[in-house]
């Protein structure tokens, strides 16, 4: 039932935030030369997927964890997206694909070994990531894997349809901060 739920959601998402997506890839093009950022993240089963969303940082930043980021890093234009969270937006193509959920953990790097590690002890990764879930929208994020880890567990093992829509409905109302950035 949710796999339907997500490709329907993905798919009006992809179709009636289209005209949106052009003008934010234009807006990109002149922010940072290179509007969408691709990064390998861990997935279901610990596969790996490539994950899509607009570029919120400078080109040559290191690809680390957002907490490990710089503040400096952070375009003018990224700071608008994050606040807004548009930045999220392609991964309405993730979610399509089969790649992820609108909701469940979020997707953390190969590299984010003690997150990994915790997901696995409590079986995280049985399910998709997710664009939002529990842990994001009670601004709990990758700098503390442990409770990352137990709070995405806690969602998983009480997950319904109706927990996926009230997560949905949090985070479109601006629940949650999103990942925190080093000052």
């Amino acid at each position: 039932m949710i796999r339907i739920l997500d490709v329907f959601f993905a798919l009006t998402g992809l179709i009636i935030f289209s005209p949106l997506l052009v003008i934010l890839l234009f807006l990109g093009i002149f922010d940072s030369g290179s509007p969408l950022f691709f990064q390998q993240r861990v997935g279901k089963q610990k596969t790996i997927f490539t994950l899509v969303k607009f570029r919120t940082m400078r080109k040559d930043t290191a690809h680390v964890a957002t907490h490990l980021a710089a503040e400096s890093s952070v375009t003018p234009f990224g700071r608008f997206l994050r606040r807004t969270k548009l930045d999220e937006l392609p991964q309405l193509w993730n979610v399509l694909k089969g790649d992820m959920s609108l909701v469940g953990p979020r997707p953390c790097l190969e590299s984010q070994h003690e997150l990994i590690e915790a997901r696995n002890k409590l079986n995280v990764f049985s399910v998709r990531p997710g664009i939002t879930g529990l842990a994001q929208v009670n601004d709990i994020d990758m700098s503390t894997p442990e409770l990352l880890a137990e709070t995405d567990a806690k969602m998983i093992a009480s997950f319904s349809v109706k927990q996926y829509f009230y997560l949905i409905f949090l985070t479109l109302t601006g629940k949650g901060a999103g990942d925190r950035i080093r000052k």
